[in-house]
């Protein structure tokens, strides 16, 4: 089971299990179980890799202090080997909530002095919440029991990059913010935000040995490490990043902490506060040692998601370094507080990114005040406008903005991204073209039509400081137009053809294959797109991107299976974009970022196949795994084997590579059961109604076919025997083909059946008895020729679109205005003579005659 089917079938489970526990607690307790369980297994990887043996685990007591130390000294804490994991595991139904109870206290107590800080209090959400799993102990120890066994399986060694843990404990994270509503945005920012943000800063800090970075209000603490995870592509060593947090709410706090340790950052790069950001500003000194230990606490890069728009205490805050030069955000809306506070942490060369309501960019008041100071002190590098409904609970419109303490340029950046997203349920979600174009376009800072534009200060100042989006870059779509002369008389407008520039410009031949010459003119083709496929122009465009993609295979497969074991996952992405981005160069009209999303979608699967490798060795390559599924025996879940399926390699893929003839056999069998099917209900349709009413055919449509046909064939097949005759379309005679049927079915059942079971074993044996070279078939099947088949068909997509177009302007004034006006007065006149021929009473004849009246009028 991968990372990703382990992650799902973790959250299926607990979802139930939390019954009617809010998910926004239940998420503090099994976060909280699984955070226990990494330190207990990292205490026992430990103690094995010190020469302990497995049995030797049971000596591990805090009566022995001098062992306590050295544990203590070592990985900061001691857990008694009655509180271990995998202790509370194996006592099976002598485990108790008291089990629980005793080891958090036991933990609290027996950390180390110089982790007091990072772990102190960490379990009291926890702690304190055990009572809500149950009424009374038993039920508590009831539901404890089902949730630790639920996560007992989930692997915490981080080898590589195959972190398990990691991305168990994000998607539960991000899953229970998905139902918590409202509350979500308490703890959680969108993956995809949190990337876009995490990309901005750590291209502005890709060449720093060292690094600091902070987040004064870090929730789960997700945006902090997706920033180390960005920055890490870039930095050689990544113990040289240090993390910052601050976080207000005690629970959130703690899993903010959990999720720092549980990432393999080291303790002494792990500095964290439990405070108000507004109110208590980061202390510049450790109360015990106020001289020593001065620090202003000046930061490489600040990332924050605030609650929006909140109430906060203003009073006496106008000395504060923090604000003083700008203004105090009004007391009824704080974001521009905690701007604000981000901005003054940040060093000379530092960079920020704020997830903000999209209010501040032209509220006035206090907030217009601070904007202009902004601009005119020079600190707003860019603007981004995020798609609407994109963070849970919330629909409101928000922006990111990127500040700088000093910057070279002074103007500002504004990028409307609201149009860029896939829907996912009810939310709206960036996918990876979309982050990468919005990145690109910081970094490049690029004017882009409808998208994005670089906007000078004294436009700004023209402006009175509004930053609205849409002031300064319109990326609504245009209304459609009508040519009045078209509309009326037919033609395809010149100017319309003409909106169609780029692909004129890229395929100069083309426009006269297509149209005749004229300001009106018409398609000389009744094929377009056979006429767009034959011009020399398009074959040149296709036989261009096959020559720049055509040493691709060779290419992907020099870096994904030659160094399958030994390549940087977190920088493999980056040089095959590159790679590909580099082929398209001078290739015009395909999308590079549509070319991007191919290579995300497909390296999800290439990465996960990666990680394994690289942590289980190449031998993962022949592993197979038993299929475990869940059923319901007796009203209850239960989980039991269902075949097998291979860790690395899809079984239909070996199927269809080494067993074709098996394959084969069986497809042909599957397809005559198909067949047979379908002659059935030929000879059921054939049938009268005084047939279909027989008892044998009536049975047959309640399932018990089988039997009644047979019993009625037996005899029409006796009276055969005896002579007697029936016609082929005879009721007898279809009687007797239905049980044919039904029998050939029955043996094509019991032969699939058989088939199956050992093509699937035969598989099995077949991937375990791999070859090196067959591995690396296999590999390039799954991970190169299914990228490199969506690659190529990126200039189809081209051509298939202009297509459309061409088509839409054919359309669009074939039917003319005149047309409709001939139709009309051709139907009127019909209809009048019609009406001559009527025969009607003197009454109808009046209201007949006035018809005819409006009918001519018409004319």
């Amino acid at each position: 089971m991968n990372k990703q089917q382990l992650a799902s079938k973790i959250w299926e489970s607990a979802n139930q299990m939390r019954s009617k526990i809010e998910a926004n607690e239940y998420k503090d307790y099994i976060l909280g179980f699984i955070f226990y369980k990494y330190l207990c297994d990292k205490e026992e990887q430990f103690a094995l890799k010190k020469g302990y043996a497995k049995e030797d685990l049971v000596s591990l007591s805090e009566e022995d202090s001098e062992t306590v130390a050295y544990f203590q000294d070592n990985i900061g804490f001691f857990i008694s080997y009655e509180n271990l994991f995998s202790h509370w595991i194996n006592i099976g139904r002598d485990f108790d909530v008291s089990n629980v109870r005793d080891a958090l206290s036991a933990f609290e107590r027996l950390v180390s002095p110089a982790h007091k800080k990072l772990f102190d209090g960490i379990f009291e959400t926890l702690q304190t919440g055990l009572s809500k799993l149950g009424e009374n102990a038993a039920t508590q120890t009831k539901a404890i029991s089902s949730l630790i066994h639920l996560i007992k399986d989930i692997p915490m060694n981080s080898k590589q990059d195959y972190d398990v843990l990691g991305f168990i404990y994000e998607y539960l994270i991000s899953m229970f913010a998905a139902t918590a509503g409202k509350k979500a945005g308490e703890f959680y920012t969108p993956h995809e935000v949190s990337v876009l943000m995490s990309e901005i800063i750590a291209h502005h800090l890709k060449d720093r040995e060292e690094i600091q970075i902070y987040d004064p209000t870090s929730g789960s603490g997700s945006l902090l490490i997706n920033i180390g995870n960005s920055v890490a592509k870039h930095i050689d060593n990544e113990n040289n990043i240090k993390y910052y947090a601050q976080e207000l709410k005690q629970n959130t706090y703690n899993l903010t902490r959990m999720n720092l340790v549980m990432r393999g950052i080291l303790p002494h790069n792990i500095v964290t506060r439990n405070a108000d950001t507004l109110e208590d500003d980061w202390p510049y000194f450790d109360e015990n040692d106020p001289v020593g230990t001065y620090d202003p606490l000046y930061i490489d890069a600040v990332v924050s998601n605030p609650p929006y728009s909140q109430k906060w205490d203003n009073q006496n805050k106008e000395s504060d370094p923090r604000y003083a030069r700008f203004a105090l955000a009004p007391k009824t809306k704080a974001d521009y507080a905690f701007l604000l506070h981000d901005l003054y942490h940040l060093k000379p060369d530092g960079i920020m990114t704020i997830v903000l309501p999209h209010g501040v960019l032209f509220r006035g008041g206090e907030e217009g005040v601070i904007r202009k100071n902004l601009i005119e002190y020079n600190h707003i590098d860019t603007i981004i406008g995020l798609p609407a409904n994109i963070f849970f609970g919330t629909g409101i419109p928000t922006i990111i903005m990127v500040l700088k303490q000093k910057r070279e340029n002074t103007d500002v950046l504004i990028v409307d991204a609201s149009k860029g997203f896939e829907k996912v349920g009810k939310n709206n979600k960036l996918r990876a073209r979309d982050i990468k174009k919005i990145v690109d376009t910081v970094i490049h800072r690029e004017t882009i039509e409808r998208y994005a534009r670089v906007v000078s200060q004294e436009e700004i100042r023209d402006n009175d400081y509004n930053l609205n989006i849409p002031r300064y870059v319109d990326s609504s779509t245009p209304d459609e137009r009508y040519d009045i002369y078209a509309t009326m008389f037919g033609g395809i407008p010149q100017s319309e053809i003409d909106e169609l520039d780029g692909y004129w410009s890229a395929y100069p031949t083309l426009k006269s294959d297509l149209f005749d010459d004229g300001a009106y003119t018409h398609l000389k083709t009744d094929n377009i797109k056979q006429t767009i496929m034959e011009n020399s122009d398009i074959k040149a465009f296709i036989s261009h991107f096959h020559t720049s993609f055509e040493s691709l295979n060779g290419y992907l497969k020099s870096r994904l299976l030659k160094q399958c074991e030994t390549l940087k996952i977190q920088k493999e992405q980056t040089i095959l974009e590159r790679d590909i981005f580099a082929r398209l160069q001078n290739i015009w009209l395909i999308d590079k970022y549509e070319a991007y999303q191919i290579l995300d979608d497909n390296w999800r699967i290439i990465a996960t196949d990666l990680e394994i490798i690289q942590t289980e060795g190449f031998e993962a390559t022949r592993q197979v795994d038993a299929n475990m599924v869940t059923k319901k025996k007796n009203g209850k879940e239960v989980e039991e084997q269902d075949g097998w399926i291979g860790r690395i390699m899809p079984f239909d893929l070996v199927q269809t590579t080494y067993l074709k003839e098996e394959l084969e056999v069986l497809k042909a069998k599957e397809d005559r059961v198909l067949e047979i099917k379908a002659e059935y209900e030929e000879v059921l349709e054939s049938l009268s109604e005084e047939e279909k009413e027989a008892d044998t055919i009536k049975e047959s449509k309640d399932g018990f076919i089988n039997a009644e046909v047979a019993k009625e064939a037996k005899q029409i097949r006796g009276e055969i025997k005896k002579k007697a005759t029936f016609e082929d379309d005879s009721y007898e005679m279809k009687i007797i083909k239905i049980d044919e049927l039904i029998a050939e079915e029955k043996t094509l059942k019991k032969e699939i059946k058989a088939l199956s079971e050992n093509l699937h074993l035969k598989t099995k044996k077949t991937i375990e008895e791999l070859s090196q070279a067959q591995v690396y078939e296999l590999l390039e099947l799954k991970w190169i020729k299914p990228l490199e088949h969506e690659l190529l068909r990126l200039p189809h997509s081209i051509i298939n679109t202009l297509v459309s177009r061409v088509q839409q302007l054919a359309t669009k004034y074939e039917t003319t205005l005149k047309n409709i006006e001939d139709e009309i007065q051709k139907s009127s006149k019909a209809l009048s003579v019609m009406i001559d021929e009527l025969e009607a009473s003197e009454c109808d004849k009046e209201g007949l005659k006035a018809m005819q009246a409006l009918l001519d009028s018409a004319k």
